[in-house]
């Protein structure tokens, strides 16, 4: 198997692409890799072989795709059902025809390098899609496979959407590197190269942990800014009321003064006092306090919305 090159070389400007290609094709045409590796197999050089895979006799094989609305929780158990698994033949057969589509796109890019054809360059987008469309259908009918491993796997420090994430990314290597003709299942293949995946992820998160011990989350940090705001616009009320007070400049009599002062511990009250207290200090009921108190702060009020003004 060639391996697929991560840094694509940039192609050079083909003369005549623009006017062969509409512009959604060029796109398509320029996201081909420029190494196609695939799974080799003797019977891709035959003649027959694709009609036998893609021609019109080739049988229509049903992919029950798996679906989830996977929101980052661990979904419950029946969240795939109705998932059907592929028979082994029907499995065999799309992986035969996912590596013939990747062989045939890969006679077809390579001598483009030396000579560019629009007919080489048609071939190659109907042998992309096809490979496209077969990787699809396998990851697409074999995705159930890392929900269950990853609902088996107890690590506390992963979350279980990072689990099945990093199993979807084994899975979809699996289905590159799978070779049908071995005549094992793909769900042992996978299997193996999902968990290895968890290993890995385990590792590495067990080595973050040990290196960096306590981790910053700004969820967990409290702002205290609204408190802070309303310490400022508290102190600010009572340096006004306190001025207002000094200055008698609501009228307020000797008891309205005693009263407000005592309920709202200024000028000397350690802590505010009780409408009881209040009112064995001032020798009135607690009624007539709570009457007081009311006109006074009336009065109060009044004469600070004047000092704003």
């Amino acid at each position: 198997m060639g391996a697929i090159s991560v840094c694509q070389p940039r192609r050079r400007k083909r003369p005549g692409l623009a006017r062969a290609l509409t512009k959604a094709e060029r796109r398509l045409y320029d996201a081909i890799p420029e190494e196609i590796d695939y799974v080799a197999h003797a019977d891709y050089r035959l003649v027959a072989t694709e009609a036998r895979l893609f021609g019109p006799e080739a049988r229509d094989i049903e992919v029950h795709r798996w679906r989830s609305y996977f929101d980052g929780e661990e979904p419950a158990r029946g969240a795939a059902a109705g998932c059907v698994r592929l028979s082994r033949a029907d499995e065999a057969e799309l992986f035969r025809r996912y590596n013939y589509a990747r062989y045939r796109l890969a006679r077809a890019i390579r001598p483009q390098r030396r000579h560019f054809s629009t007919v080489r360059a048609r071939q190659a987008l109907i042998w992309h899609r096809r490979a496209v469309d077969g990787r699809a259908a396998l990851i697409g009918a074999n995705m159930s496979l890392v929900l269950a491993m990853a609902r088996g796997v107890h690590a506390s420090r992963i979350e279980f959407g990072e689990l099945v994430s990093e199993g979807n990314m084994a899975l979809m290597r699996a289905v590159d590197k799978f070779d049908v003709s071995r005549g094992f299942k793909f769900s042992t293949y996978a299997c193996q190269a999902i968990l290895k995946a968890f290993n890995r992820l385990m590792t590495r998160t067990r080595k973050f942990h040990q290196r960096f011990a306590t981790a910053y989350r700004p969820e967990l940090e409290k702002s205290d800014e609204v408190e802070r705001r309303h310490r400022h616009q508290r102190d600010l009320a009572i340096e006004d009321l306190q001025r207002v007070l000094g200055g008698n400049l609501a009228n307020l009599s000797k008891v309205e003064h005693t009263v407000v002062e005592a309920r709202f511990a200024l000028n000397g009250y350690g802590k505010p006092h009780t409408l009881e207290m209040v009112s064995s200090l001032v020798g009135v009921s607690r009624e007539r306090v709570r009457q007081i108190q009311a006109c006074a702060l009336t009065k109060l009020r009044a004469a600070m919305e004047q000092q704003v003004a």
